[in-house]
């Protein structure tokens, strides 16, 4: 990606090294055991099993205090680089619809940290939690991205902060409340799936309106790079996880969407750059 000079965001975290983890919270190590396979390896939402959003915030040990992460640390500045972008993008998304961006903040972390959400393990992947409106990562999952999910690159990496981003949106616009609500009245467990699996889509459309702006109004995609988030995205599909998991795939449990379904809405918004066309509550077919 071309980066160059392009400002980093002062709204990241970096948590690395310090003492906050599991032991303080209401959350046992059982329970966390449990999320963070059910979520690393069948693609469930740790954000439904913790129960992000329907709880109240837990009691955690406090983490040391936060900083910025350091200027010659790579990786941190590009992942500073790309929140700084998403902001510019969401800023003239929310302007244009006569509403205000409100920032998010990204935290860095090694292990486990506490969130407003409870204890965040680096097993269950990048989340976010709209408790404290922050992303959170441990940024060894890029590691995980090249060499378990082979989904090098870059744009593969970005597509990762920008689909938390994606949820933030969707919390800020009070979509993510309106589902947790039709959750709780829902009829089965199927059901409940079937609306967090729109609420992925769309995060990875809104990934993808990001990647649109950011291209066209900085040039900062390379030759290829679209197609390496295009395979990040099939790569942590419901269905490819579960094969790889347990050697084949029960379509009522997914809570992401199929790697289709994945790739195709990240291309709709990519193609758009168009957060109108990321309504994934108002079709029938999602493929």
């Amino acid at each position: 990606m071309r980066l160059g000079n392009n400002r980093a965001s002062n709204n990241v975290e970096d948590r690395r090294g310090g003492l906050g983890g599991i032991g303080g919270g209401r959350l046992g190590i059982g329970t966390i055991v449990l999320v963070m396979v059910a979520s690393y390896f069948l693609g469930i939402d740790p954000s439904a099993l913790l129960g992000f959003v329907s709880q109240s915030p837990l009691q955690t040990e406090q983490s040391a205090p936060a900083h910025r992460p350091p200027a010659d640390d790579a990786m941190a500045q590009f992942v500073s680089k790309i929140l700084a972008d998403t902001e510019d993008a969401w800023h003239a998304e929310f302007r244009a619809m006569g509403k205000e961006y409100q920032e998010p903040k990204l935290v860095l972390f090694t292990g486990s940290t506490p969130t407003a959400c409870g204890t965040g393990d680096a097993a269950m992947g990048p989340f976010y939690c709209p408790l404290d409106r922050k992303v959170y990562i441990d940024l060894a999952f890029y590691r995980d991205l090249k060499e378990r999910f082979h989904a090098p690159g870059e744009f593969a990496e970005a597509y990762v902060i920008a689909h938390e981003v994606g949820h933030h949106v969707q919390h800020l616009l009070g979509i993510s409340d309106k589902v947790r609500a039709a959750q709780q009245n829902a009829g089965s467990k199927a059901q409940v799936n079937a609306l967090s699996v729109r609420l992925e889509l769309q995060a990875d459309c809104f990934a993808g309106v990001w990647g649109n702006r950011a291209d066209s109004m900085r040039n900062m995609l390379e030759p290829g790079e679209i197609e390496q988030a295009l395979t990040a995205a099939s790569a942590i599909g419901d269905d490819r996880l579960q094969k790889q998991a347990q050697g084949y795939a029960v379509p009522e449990t997914f809570t992401h969407g199929s790697s289709q379904q994945r790739v195709q809405w990240f291309r709709r918004g990519m193609e758009s750059g168009d957060p109108k066309q990321c309504n994934t509550f108002k079709t029938r077919n999602l493929s």
